[in-house]
C-alpha cells in the first residue's frame, strides 16, 4: 500500500521506457491519480503547477501507457514502466532528461526490429532480409563478424565502428528471426557472471 501521507499527499514516480529502461521523466500523484492510472491504463498525474489530474498525452496524445509499476522500500516513490506513444517531454524530445545519447539504443533498435516484423512494409531493409530467410540472416552475421575482425585488425577507428555495427544490427535480426531477444541473452550473460 503506498504511502501518500509522507509527501502531504503525493508521491513522486519515475517513468520509465519499458523496453529501453531509459529514465523519460518524474512527477507526482495523489491517491486519486494513482487509481486512475491503474483503472484506465495511462499515466495520470497530480499537476502541482494547474492543480489538477493531468493525464500525460492528454493534449499531445503522447500517452504513457502502463505496463507494470513497483513501488520502493518506505512505500512511498513509484517506479512506473510504460511503453510511450510518442516523445515524452513537450519539447518534443523522448525523455525530458538531456543526455548526450541514449544509452539503451540497441534496445530501441530492438523494438524497431520486432516492428518491422510485426507490421512488414517494401522500403523495409529487415522485411527484404527476413524474406530471403534465416539462412542469409545468419549469413550476414557472419559476413559483418569478419568485416569486423579485419576492420578491428588493419583499418581505421571509423571503419571498426561501423562494421561492429552492421553486426549488432544483423544479429538483433537474427534473434529476431529465431523467436528470442536481447533479454534472453543478458540473462544468460548474467547467469554466466555468477
Amino acid at each position: 500500500m503506498l504511502d501518500f501521507a509522507k509527501g502531504d499527499g503525493l508521491v513522486p514516480v519515475v517513468i520509465q521506457d519499458e523496453q529501453t529502461l531509459e529514465v523519460l521523466m518524474l512527477g507526482y500523484m495523489n491517491e486519486e491519480a494513482w487509481e486512475k492510472t491503474q483503472r484506465e491504463g495511462r499515466v495520470t498525474f497530480y499537476s502541482r503547477s494547474k492543480n489538477r489530474l493531468w493525464t500525460k498525452g492528454e493534449e499531445s496524445g503522447h500517452f504513457l501507457h502502463l505496463v507494470s509499476w513497483h513501488s520502493d522500500c518506505d512505500q512511498d516513490t513509484l517506479l512506473i514502466k510504460v511503453v510511450p506513444a510518442g516523445p515524452t517531454c513537450h519539447t518534443g524530445s523522448r525523455s525530458c532528461f538531456k543526455t548526450e545519447y541514449n544509452q539503451n539504443f540497441l534496445l530501441q533498435l530492438e523494438r524497431i526490429v520486432h516492428q518491422r516484423y510485426e507490421v512488414p512494409s517494401e522500403e523495409s531493409y529487415v522485411n527484404r532480409l527476413r524474406q530471403r530467410g534465416i539462412n542469409k540472416i545468419a549469413q550476414k552475421v557472419g559476413e559483418e563478424a569478419v568485416e569486423t575482425v579485419i576492420a578491428a585488425l588493419a583499418e581505421t577507428e571509423h571503419d571498426f565502428i561501423n562494421e561492429s555495427s552492421d553486426l549488432l544490427f544483423h544479429l538483433l535480426v537474427l534473434l529476431r528471426e529465431k523467436g528470442l531477444d536481447l533479454q534472453t541473452i543478458a540473462k544468460n550473460l548474467e547467469g554466466r557472471h555468477q
